[in-house]
């Protein structure tokens, strides 16, 4: 049995990532250099406001809320009576928190510490650690000897195991309990962090197989299956943390890109693409809510310096409703 740390994972270095692209300063940087980024994403979580009936909770939850950068949190407090900051990084929750200088609007905002991809909200019962707990139980030794097919066949048995709780239950969330529930740009990293522990894993296990799994369709289709797996799971706690006549906005990144000329991000000969979301997203979304608005953009993360290419993503987003009853 190859033993690993339970530590060694993605999302254990979420909140030193997060203090250096999240908050105030960050927001200052997107103001120059990607604004329809943060107009978009201000209109579509108002207009989500604007959907929530006069009968539903005045309440919002942000899941995946961090720093709050491109969220705008103000106009939430003011539209709200209480509005709930749902993360496992509380150094960030703590960072959009400071930011609000009225004590009026300071005393509506909670802030929830936890794991949303969790089956309970616990860290410990989190995608990423019940992977890294299947990855710890298998015999990767045994499978590097056979060579990289029965490598990427138990990477592809890892992702088929790996339980994900299909409605997840937060400790302190009611079902039914928010009139507006906002994913913000979270959706992605619930499964692209556990897969990227497990390709760590093999790569430091045998270095030469790093890119090897495009070439091996059980495991390319296990990944597709997680991913799926997990974007539903998210969705329906959505739904279910709705109240009768509440709305929701989904803010996901959809694919990413590299380019190595500032200027040139939005030129397809100059920069590679790398997909995040499964082409079959926009169903997968329309199968759980109506789609009362969708937008999708693009927007830079990273300008190009010296040999490091600059990054951004294309965007999708959407003001959602559930389908009547």
């Amino acid at each position: 049995m190859h033993r690993i740390s339970t530590k060694i994972m993605r999302i254990d270095s979420l909140s030193y990532n997060n203090a250096q692209t999240q908050g105030k300063r960050r927001r200052e940087w997107l103001q120059q250099y990607a604004p329809q980024h943060l107009e978009n994403c201000t209109t579509l979580v108002l207009h989500g406001l604007y959907q929530r009936g006069g009968g539903a909770a005045q309440n919002v939850l942000v899941l995946g809320a961090g720093a709050c950068t491109e969220v705008p949190l103000n106009d939430l407090l003011r539209a709200s009576d209480e509005v709930v900051l749902a993360d496992l990084d509380i150094a960030a929750l703590r960072s959009a928190s400071d930011e609000i200088t009225s004590s009026t609007l300071n005393k509506r905002l909670q802030l929830l510490q936890c794991d949303i991809s969790s089956s309970s909200g616990e860290p410990k019962k989190g995608i990423s650690a019940t992977l890294t707990r299947l990855i710890h139980h298998q015999n990767w030794e045994a499978a590097v000897a056979q060579g990289p097919q029965a490598v990427f066949d138990l990477a592809a048995l890892c992702l088929e195991q790996c339980p994900i709780a299909d409605l997840p239950e937060i400790q302190t969330l009611a079902s039914g309990s928010f009139g507006l529930v906002v994913s913000s740009l979270v959706l992605s990293q619930l499964f692209s962090y556990p897969i990227l522990d497990l390709l760590d894993h093999i790569k430091r296990l045998s270095p030469k197989l790093l890119g090897e799994q495009e070439r091996h369709r059980r495991y390319q289709e296990a990944a597709q299956a997680f991913r799926i797996r997990v974007i539903n799971a998210h969705l329906h706690l959505i739904r279910k943390l709705l109240d009768r006549g509440g709305s929701a906005v989904l803010l996901s990144d959809l694919r990413g890109f590299v380019f190595n000329v500032y200027g040139t991000d939005h030129d397809a000969s100059h920069r590679r693409v790398m997909p995040l979301i499964p082409r079959t997203f926009p169903d997968i979304v329309r199968n759980t809510f109506e789609v009362v608005e969708e937008k999708q953009w693009e927007w830079i993360t990273d300008l190009p310096e010296n040999e490091r290419p600059g990054r951004g993503y294309e965007v999708g987003g959407y003001v959602l409703k559930p389908h009547p009853s």
